[in-house]
């Protein structure tokens, strides 16, 4: 996808199983797209962000709760 997203007012979650931990993934939705970084990388401006559409997310987190182990190479 490439789109450009304004993240300035982004509000980022992360999973409650993190327990509160700075490294893990955190998520926005944000523009009609989902954003989603690495929770160390918070406070870095020059930080990556992977941007997906939302039914790209919904399908991946779909596959996930289905069990489905060969998402990753």
């Amino acid at each position: 996808m490439n789109k450009k997203v304004d993240l300035t007012n982004a509000t980022w979650a992360k999973s409650d199983m993190s327990n509160g931990g700075n490294n893990c993934l955190e998520i926005a939705f944000v523009d009609g797209v989902v954003a989603l970084r690495d929770s160390v990388d918070v406070d870095d401006p020059d930080a990556k962000v992977l941007i997906v559409s939302l039914k790209d997310y919904e399908l991946f987190t779909r596959s996930i709760r289905a069990g489905q182990a060969d998402l990753l190479p």
